[in-house]
């Protein structure tokens, strides 16, 4: 089953190659859609595709590349819409 999750991960998420990590991970999972900084100091994210696919994102995003420190990872989920081509860093690649 298809789903789109919007994230807001908290904690030392910038500046610890945490966007290269969640691009990866998600190209990895088959995911489309992005990440990116944000100017309080967290990271969004938007991720389509296969709902389990992204259940693993959000736990492996609840750990992090190995210099972050997450504090909170929250999730609203809705439905998938299809609009996005690939995953990237940055949402104005669109």
């Amino acid at each position: 089953m298809n789903a789109r999750a919007h994230l807001h991960v908290d904690g030392r998420v910038q500046g610890v190659n945490f966007r290269g990590f969640t691009r990866r991970l998600a190209q990895e999972l088959g995911l489309k859609g992005w990440v990116r900084n944000l100017y309080d100091g967290r990271v969004e994210v938007l991720a389509e595709g296969d709902k389990s696919k992204i259940e693993s994102l959000i736990e492996r995003l609840r750990a992090g590349p190995p210099l972050s420190r997450v504090e909170n990872v929250s999730v609203r989920w809705s439905e998938y819409t299809g609009e996005f081509p690939d995953f990237r860093t940055g949402w104005t690649d669109f």
